[in-house]
């Protein structure tokens, strides 16, 4: 007989890498100790019956926007990664925005300081490159980011600071920094629309409604997209960076991800927003909807859908990025200033399962576009699956239940703008979230204590994490 487990999980059907079957998993110093047909004899000092329940590996956010230390009236640490160990979400990736922006190594460790504080769950940071000079770039990788982010828009009229060493609308410039960053070998993940084409549609959209969604649409059309994504792709033909393209929303930028397959070393990930919503669900929700890029309509849902089913699309992701009420409301019936952005912590994992019980995609599938894909592309080894050795981060799910969505209940601090999904219902919900083998979320309760997330870095990459 088999002795000194921590944790022994019976009578469940696992998703992993190679099978959805009963199995029971043993969990030891927060690994996964072994798999074992159902039933084999074990010890553990806790037993946890998931009689009727699948087991999934914890969701991977790769894109996430928490903002922290900086306006916490939009949400701490300990408020959004509460609000993602409830949904299912073991690790999260937190993006370079913040005032100022997270764009130095000397950045990178104050902010993770300030995470590893408060954090209910893991997480990796970002930074932007304000510098391209070898030693920064250096430093920031050895820090630990996961990963650089860039935007080929201006910064924001006065976010200035937020996005210095983020905005690069120069395609010259954006050359250079694919370029450099190569040379790392961590990905660049970029917010691909097409500044020209920005501007010369903000000038053609002067007179449209401001409180119609169908404007933002407008302004910000697929082509915007499209056009930045076409360049960037033609760009790392020749910089032979580790792309990634964020958040795609449109039909014809699929088809554009499709033409390059192959060309250089890219991905791509879309978000539940753009899957299950449309610009007349933005129009329903007002301003409190509004995303950038702007939520499509049904002909760019069945686009993105088949462009996750063929793997095209490889991530689904959240671009959690919360405001405070007050500054939504501001912007009431004004489309084109109000600020962008929408909870997403809640929402990934009920969405994808729903999608499941839709017959979209199966289990095996879901579970590479919420954690397995990342845990590869983003080389962090011991996430991403249920395998021997693995970190126990696991999601205990009912698929014969289902989520309501009332925002007033949500744990994010943006609970006051989550009318995007308020009233909605999904088929399946989450019944348990363990990080590291320790429960942090059961049955509509945070279980977990803040300060538990750790701080996760990438595996060392050839070349050598050093710039060359």
């Amino acid at each position: 007989m088999k002795a000194g487990f921590d944790t022994l999980i019976r009578n469940a059907t696992v998703v992993t890498p190679q099978s959805v079957a009963p199995l029971d998993i043993a969990i030891t110093n927060g690994r996964i100790a072994a798999l074992l047909a159902p039933g084999t004899p074990a010890m553990a000092r806790d037993i946890i019956d998931a009689r009727g329940l699948h087991v999934l590996s914890g969701a991977i956010d790769i894109h996430c926007h928490v903002r922290a230390p900086a306006f916490p009236e939009r949400g701490t640490v300990e408020s959004e990664t509460r609000a993602a160990a409830a949904g299912g979400i073991t690790t999260l990736f937190e993006m370079p925005i913040s005032k100022p922006c997270c764009n130095t190594a000397e950045r990178v460790i104050l902010r993770r300081d300030h995470f590893a504080a408060s954090a209910l769950v893991d997480f990796a940071l970002y930074a932007a490159p304000a510098d391209l000079s070898p030693h920064a770039i250096e430093a920031s990788v050895n820090a630990g980011i996961v990963a650089f982010k860039i935007f080929t828009t201006a910064a924001p009229a006065g976010r200035e600071d937020e996005f210095a060493g983020l905005a690069i609308p120069d395609e010259g410039q954006q050359l250079a920094t694919l370029q450099a960053l190569a040379k790392t070998g961590l990905p660049v993940v970029v917010h691909a629309e097409s500044e020209p084409l920005l501007r010369y549609f903000q000038a053609r959209g002067r007179g449209l409604n401001p409180s119609l969604a169908t404007t933002h649409n407008a302004l910000r059309p697929p082509v915007c997209e499209a056009v930045a994504v076409a360049k960037l792709l033609t760009l790392n033909m020749e910089a032979g960076a580790k792309l990634h393209i964020a958040h795609v929303t449109s039909a014809l930028t699929v088809e554009v991800l499709r033409r390059f397959k192959g060309t250089s070393d890219f991905s791509a990930e879309t978000c539940p927003h753009y899957l299950i919503r449309t610009v007349s669900d933005i129009q329903a929700a007002g301003v409190f909807g509004k995303i950038n890029p702007p939520v499509r309509d049904h002909a760019d849902q069945e686009a993105l859908w088949s462009a996750l089913a063929d793997g095209t699309i490889t991530h689904v992701t959240t671009d959690h990025a919360s405001f405070a009420h007050a500054e939504k409301q501001a912007h009431l019936g004004d489309f084109p200033n109000a600020p962008p952005g929408a909870p997403g912590l809640e929402i990934l994992v009920p969405s994808m399962l729903d999608a499941v019980a839709k017959g979209r995609i199966d289990l095996k599938r879901m579970t590479e576009l919420l954690s397995g894909n990342a845990a590869c592309r983003f080389n962090i080894p011991d996430k991403g699956s249920i395998r021997l050795g693995a970190d126990a981060d696991l999601m205990l799910v009912d698929l014969s239940a289902r989520t309501q969505i009332e925002a007033s209940r949500l744990f994010t601090h943006a609970r006051d703008v989550a009318h995007l999904y308020d009233g909605a219902e999904f088929q399946g919900r989450i019944d348990r979230t363990i990080l590291r083998g320790m429960t942090v979320y059961r049955a509509g309760e945070i279980t977990g204590a803040a300060g538990r997330g750790r701080y996760i870095e990438p595996t060392p990459v050839s070349p050598a994490r050093a710039v060359a």
